[in-house]
């Protein structure tokens, strides 16, 4: 057993969970469906299917089964065809109006799968940039977007 490549990958899911926090905290403050556990769970997950995968990759090495082929995009096509599920329980449309919403929500959930992913592949530099930008654009454009909402509406 590789009891250090446990630890790293128990390591990585908790900084996804702590960065996956992060935006769902700003999505919890705006009274939106999935928030702050969601999203820490979706980081978290995301960061550890692809350091399963790599244990996987790992373990058929040391066990001398090299006729094994591996893809790692698969295993973040799986994750994003996941996430894209759990995303799309939360887009509804308001009463019978053609208003929809939740589409932000369901794009921060995949933002925070992809949070999970970096922090899996080791890219913690970009992991935080995400983050803040992530940050950036559900708080910081909140007045932008109602502005020209207010126009669409005059």
């Amino acid at each position: 057993m590789n009891w250090l490549m446990q630890f790293e990958i128990l390591g990585e899911v908790a900084l996804a969970m702590l960065l996956g926090g992060v935006i769902g905290f700003e999505r919890e403050m705006a009274d939106k469906p999935a928030g702050f556990r969601t999203q820490m769970l979706v980081a978290g997950a995301s960061a550890l299917l692809v350091g399963l995968a790599d244990a996987m990759l790992l373990r058929y090495i040391v066990e001398g089964k090299n006729n094994i082929t591996a893809d790692p995009i698969r295993i973040t096509e799986a994750i994003v065809t996941g996430i894209s599920f759990l995303g799309a329980g939360t887009i509804f449309r308001r009463d019978s109006s053609e208003q929809v919403q939740g589409l932000t929500t369901a794009a921060s959930i995949l933002l925070c799968a992809a949070v999970g992913i970096s922090v899996a592949l080791r890219q913690f530099a970009l992991a935080v940039g995400v983050t803040l930008l992530a940050l950036v654009v559900l708080r910081g454009l909140t007045g932008v977007e109602n502005r020209l909402n207010g126009k669409k509406k005059a």
